[in-house]
């Protein structure tokens, strides 16, 4: 039996570029990661996680962990992190 087998997976660029770094930083590479994933849809028979469209509440919250990421900023309590959500 050979050692390894070759997958190949098309990407968009910047999804590629973003997993790889996030990767990076906790010390994965895209193939250590990918032998993890697929190494626990083995042991659950199943993909590790739950596959769903999120519901109103999630898309909203969603939405606004976006917008927020758009106003970076320091802040000096939760109570100003939440007035900036809310705003628009």
């Amino acid at each position: 039996m050979t050692k390894s087998a070759m997958v190949h997976a098309r990407l968009e660029p910047n999804l590629k570029e973003e997993t790889e770094a996030i990767l990076a930083k906790i010390g994965l590479t895209m193939t250590a990661a990918m032998s993890l994933f697929c190494r626990q849809i083995v042991m659950r028979k199943g993909i590790p996680f739950d596959v769903e469209i999120p519901n109103r509440e999630t898309r909203k919250a969603i939405n606004e962990a976006r917008k927020a990421m758009k106003k970076p900023g320091k802040y000096k309590d939760a109570a100003s992190v939440f007035a900036a959500l809310h705003e628009d």
